[in-house]
């Protein structure tokens, strides 16, 4: 009786009313944020700094606007598209990873 009248006295229980106790969930959520946020994002943003760079002349490309051209001239911030009716320039920001890749992955056959 005494030990259970000295634990509510003091706070009860493991963490209690301590500081430790009310940051914890704050630091989880944190956390969680990181892990499933904060950390996709930036992988996401490295692969696409990282496709940008490797892209050369000839290579087919999308941009985020939807534009389907070919790769004829690159500087250092800008590209030149070759489309069906003529040439524009562009952002290299303006590719649109995703939808490169997958114009330029040959389809799987499927078999039957």
């Amino acid at each position: 009786m005494i030990a259970t009248i000295l634990l509510q006295a003091s706070g009860g229980g493991l963490f209690g009313n301590s500081s430790l106790g009310s940051l914890l969930p704050m630091v989880l959520i944190i956390i969680v944020f990181y892990f499933f946020m904060i950390r996709p994002q930036v992988k996401k943003q490295k692969d696409q700094k990282k496709y940008v760079e490797e892209l050369k002349k000839g290579d087919r490309v999308i941009t985020t606007a939807g534009i389907h051209g070919r790769i004829i001239d690159l500087n250092d911030t800008t590209f030149l598209v070759e489309v069906e009716n003529g040439k524009i320039r562009f952002d290299k920001s303006a590719i649109s990873l995703e939808a490169s890749k997958a114009l330029n992955t040959p389809a799987v056959e499927k078999k039957a």
